[in-house]
């Protein structure tokens, strides 16, 4: 038993069953023993591999359609540039490098980084070639135009879900057996804020809401329509929940979400619809695959231009990661991309028809 898994066994015990979303603030979150307070968890030493750790390509990919958008707002002389969850600092580097053949991009950024992990900010700092500011939460990022990136951030925040039962929903709990923690669900009963998924959601189906999401989108939303700017979400799910998404995974590969608390990674699919109805008045983009999002941009092109010249290995490792990020057996369809713009913007780069 981990000593998160302790803990939260001794205070079930005491108080009563948790929801799912305490739980994953707990084995994320927690000060002492959270997966994220406690490890780089990124990379090959690590439990899992983001899509700026497989290729330069990707940063940069996002770093030019964040300048295209800069300009396109009348090239503000000031602004926020910032990052949800930057991991090692590795997208906003190669976003860095590639923005500098921008004439006034990098004087005018100031750079921002919303991230609660001591361990990862360290990371952050030695990657980095621009000092940024901290932030623990989105709230506390400057009033200015903001352009913003959030990749793989909204998948870890903390979910609740819902079972439908008749015209009611049970939440789903975590409680104990004996001293294992297992999931049940509370007594059925009407949820207002879920009335409209009666109609698509059959009897005994989950639906998963994330209140954290909703709001940091709402604060985005609100900044970006009064200020200016664009935010760029890249994640894994659809534009609507459903079904139990909860995963957790450990040394690269699926693991029992509740075997091991604090020393996992969990994740559960994003609701995309949810973050674009929850940035209004901000205008959301559709839902781009990202392989389709990154051959718009013109990533094809730019892996060409990396692999001229180089040696055979180096050739055949662009062509690699090329491919794992835009084909869709591979990240290409099971990541997408939803851009955040003022209602009156020009269109995002890759995203608006």
């Amino acid at each position: 038993m981990t000593p998160l898994a302790a803990l939260l066994v001794r205070q079930i015990a005491a108080t009563g069953p948790i929801s799912l979303a305490e739980y994953m603030a707990a084995c994320l979150g927690h000060p002492e023993h959270g997966y994220y307070t406690t490890r780089d968890p990124l990379g090959a030493q690590g439990d899992f591999t983001t899509a700026p750790e497989i290729s330069q390509l990707f940063g940069e990919m996002l770093g030019l359609t964040l300048a295209q958008a800069w300009i396109d707002h009348g090239r503000p002389a000031s602004f926020t540039l910032a990052e949800l969850g930057p991991g090692r600092g590795t997208l906003m580097a190669d976003a860095l490098r590639v923005t500098r053949a921008v004439p006034g991009f990098r004087e005018a950024a100031q750079l921002h980084l919303v991230e609660t992990s001591s361990p990862l900010r360290a990371v952050q700092a030695a990657t980095l070639d621009a000092v940024p500011t901290w932030h623990d939460s989105v709230e506390t990022l400057p009033d200015a135009p903001l352009f913003l990136i959030a990749n793989e951030f909204f998948d870890a925040l903390p979910i609740r879900q819902f079972q439908r039962v008749g015209d009611g929903w049970a939440e789903r709990m975590i409680g104990l057996d004996g001293d294992r923690l297992v999931i049940g669900q509370s007594s059925a009963a009407p949820v207002a804020a879920l009335e409209h998924r009666l109609a698509d959601t059959p009897d005994g189906g989950i639906v998963e809401t994330r209140a954290p999401a909703a709001a940091i989108a709402s604060e985005l939303g609100a900044r970006i329509a009064s200020r200016g700017g664009a935010a760029l979400i890249v994640d894994y799910g659809d534009w609507r929940s459903r079904g139990d998404t909860l995963q957790a995974v450990a040394g690269h590969a699926p693991i029992d979400p509740f075997a091991t608390p604090g020393q996992a990674d969990l994740t559960a699919h994003v609701d995309f619809e949810a973050l674009a109805l929850a940035a209004a008045p901000a205008r959301a983009t559709p839902l781009i695959p990202q392989g389709v999002f990154l051959e718009r941009l013109g990533i094809t092109e730019r892996a060409r231009s990396l692999a001229s010249g180089g040696d055979a290995a180096q050739v055949d490792a662009i062509a690699a990661a090329h491919r794992r990020l835009t084909h869709p057996d591979e990240m290409g369809s099971v990541f997408r991309i939803l851009g955040l713009a003022p209602a009156d913007a020009p269109a995002l780069p890759g995203l608006d028809p």
